[in-house]
């Protein structure tokens, strides 16, 4: 099967997959659960339009039910042609995750782009529409709330959605749950000989049995289980059956017990890690950012990881990533809350975040120098311990790209968590300059959406009135970009209130600015100009020469919209005198080039002529051939007017020569594009 890449957390997949034994039985219902009539049908009721089968695999944390999830679709890989999609709608820790980021992730595996800000019934048409046609499997994990699964299913019959979820989802139609319990004592039995070989297993197959029965057939317990003895290959299977038994009956269940025998068998310093791997953001584990949480080398705890993985406690992802199993995460949550001190969590959090900070910063750096520039990039790297530098660009790159559902997520933690908002702001500072080099600021916006909104959060809560305009403003300029003007124009006046209170003049003058480019975009003309005549007051105010050329500009464009000439020409005047002090030529080539615009419509075509010949001039002066070319193009349209196609041939001929043949390189475009 053709895997189609979701940038969601279902990416990452459990490494007991290619492991996976037993329940044949449950994955022979399933198969043939695909082409049974619907429960809808069965009783009677109207069939709805028609939509993707839904199957439902469901089991307590631990059951395996992931594991038989990923078997199931690689079985019926062949009849869905089209690949797979992954996503998963909670985190390790327990916590829902966002359904618009999972409906976006699985967009981007199929290759589309999505708006910065799209709420969620617009994400999900549109993943709908994208798998119009398609024959496609959706492997939906760890699902909590049937409003999450059904934004994600397509209304195409011919798609499938394999569903995870600790018990059945009520509200979607014809779905029969595939409950998972524990496995059979002889698929038990083989699991533990695939972790620890066959040898030990002959020799007291009953104690095997007895082992598995203690496990009550839990994969995730026979994993860890499995792990112990073969880190420890002289421990016998009796006897680790013996002291699961004799643990108390307080410790917990088949899993807890499981744990309990890993964990008291790790040294103090292993121990101390493995109980800080909750705070983790989105259980996703790097040696970077183990080393930070227990405070040891980066070699240390990449060491240390690699044993976990052994021993069944963390999986193998990509890229040097290892993921903590949801079913773990509560038990290690508790051994966290009961043997270390707030301080002490606090302070590996803060540890924890300032690393990730520093490795941004570094990732931005290899993105800001070129490859050839060794003197600026020892520059920007100067100070940066080795372990945290990258060997080039394209490494960063992916760093940033498999790191960054672990970073929006340790993002929105700092800011729920309210104690660390400075290193919070850090943290997103460094993010949204990293997306920015390495993705471009429109290839990013989506992300960058979400970030900004973070920011906003903390700013409105302690009152930074200078940040809560700047989020403002970056939210306003994406709603803005994507169509939303009405939104786009609530969150500029919500910014210049935010700078009026922190007394920012930029802030304010921006805000200014950009209420009357929206309502501009509204075709609002009398509200756009009397807006930039705000803005334009408070630029000459401050005695901000570029703004000021930039308003008359815009001033000078919306009275052109509006059909009032003579207000058009006094501004775009004043722009290119602006522009004439601020020894701007190609500014003033274009204002002047504007002008003569305006004088065309306003019927004086000789003053039009001269202008644009003067506009010409300074072009040429500035070495602008493109804008050289459009104004030949506007005089040869002008002097057509004026009845003298020979010259007007002439000027077109010389447009031709600077251009070649592109029409699009002779458009001039207005002061407010």
């Amino acid at each position: 099967m053709r895997e189609l890449r979701s940038q969601s957390e279902g990416r990452e997949r459990s490494g007991s997959v290619t492991d996976f034994v037993g329940r044949r039985r449950e994955l022979k219902e399933l198969r043939e659960d695909i082409a049974r009539t619907g429960l809808d049908t069965l009783s009677g009721r109207k069939a709805k339009a028609p939509r993707a089968r839904v199957l439902l695999i469901a089991g307590r944390p631990g059951s395996g039910r992931t594991a038989l999830a990923e078997a199931f679709v690689r079985e019926v890989a062949d009849q869905y042609p089209d690949g797979l999609l992954r996503t998963r709608l909670t985190a390790p820790g327990g916590e829902t995750l966002a359904t618009e980021r999972a409906v976006r992730g699985l967009l981007e595996g199929l290759g589309r782009t999505t708006p910065p800000g799209a709420g969620e019934d617009e994400l999900s048409s549109a993943l709908r529409t994208a798998l119009k046609g398609r024959r496609v499997v959706i492997l939906v994990d760890d699902a909590a709330d049937p409003h999450q699964v059904d934004a994600l299913l397509p209304d195409t019959p011919e798609c499938l959605v394999v569903v995870t979820a600790e018990g059945p989802l009520t509200g979607i139609p014809d779905v029969r749950p595939c409950t998972l319990g524990g496995l059979d004592t002889p698929s038990a039995v083989e699991m533990l000989v695939q972790r620890i070989g066959d040898t030990r297993v002959s020799a007291d197959p009953r104690a095997a049995e007895s082992l598995a029965e203690e496990c009550g057939g839990q994969p995730a317990a026979l994993a860890l289980v499995g792990g112990w003895l073969a880190a420890h290959p002289k421990a016998s299977v009796a006897d680790v059956a013996k002291q699961l038994h004799d643990m108390p009956a307080g410790v917990g269940g088949p899993l807890a017990r499981g744990l309990r025998l890993v964990y008291e068998s790790l040294p103090q310093p292993a121990q101390r890690t493995l109980r800080l791997l909750p705070l983790a953001p989105a259980g996703i584990v790097d040696s970077h950012t183990a080393s930070a949480l227990a405070g040891c080398s980066v070699a240390a705890a990449q060491s240390t990881l690699d044993d976990f993985a052994g021993l069944g406690l963390l999986h193998h992802a990509h890229n040097g990533l290892f993921l903590l199993p949801g079913c773990l995460a509560p038990l290690l949550q508790a051994l966290l809350e009961a043997k270390e001190r707030p301080a002490e969590v606090q302070l590996a959090r803060a540890r924890m975040l300032e690393r990730t900070v520093r490795l941004l910063h570094s990732c931005r750096a290899m993105a800001e120098t070129d490859e050839d520039d060794g003197v600026g990039l020892r520059e920007k790297l100067d100070g940066v311990p080795r372990t945290l530098r990258f060997p080039d660009r394209r490494a960063a790159a992916t760093w940033l790209d498999t790191r960054l559902p672990a970073l929006s997520a340790a993002a929105s933690l700092a800011v729920a968590d309210g104690e660390l908002d400075t290193l919070a702001r850090r943290l997103i500072a460094a993010l949204v300059r990293a997306l920015a080099e390495h993705r471009g600021t429109a290839g990013a916006a989506p992300e960058l959406y979400g970030l900004h909104r973070l920011v906003l959060d903390v700013a409105e809560r302690r009152a930074l009135h200078r940040e809560q305009a700047a989020a403002l403003l970056n939210l306003a300029d994406l709603d803005a970009e994507t169509g939303r003007t009405q939104e786009a124009l609530d969150r500029y006046r919500a910014a210049l209130d935010a700078g009026r209170a922190a007394n920012d003049p930029y802030a304010i003058g921006r805000a200014m600015e950009s209420v009357g480019g929206a309502y501009q975009e509204l075709a609002d003309w009398h509200r756009a100009s009397d807006w930039f005549g705000r803005a334009l007051a408070h630029a000459l105010a401050r005695g901000e020469r570029t703004d000021e050329a930039r308003l008359y500009g815009r001033l000078g464009n919306v009275h052109t919209y509006a059909g009032r000439y003579g207000d058009a020409l006094r501004n775009w005047r004043a722009a290119a005198a602006g522009y004439r002090r601020l020894a701007d030529v190609p500014g003033q080539a274009k204002a002047l080039s504007e002008m003569a615009r305006v004088q065309e419509y306003a019927g004086r075509p000789e003053e039009s002529l001269h202008t644009c010949r003067e506009a010409v001039e300074l072009a040429r002066r500035a070495g602008d051939q493109r804008l050289q070319a459009a104004l030949q193009v506007r005089l040869a349209d002008t002097l057509d007017r004026l009845g003298d196609p020979a010259a007007a041939r002439l000027h077109r001929s010389a447009a031709d020569r600077l251009l070649g043949d592109d029409p699009a390189a002779c458009e001039i475009r207005s002061g407010s594009d």
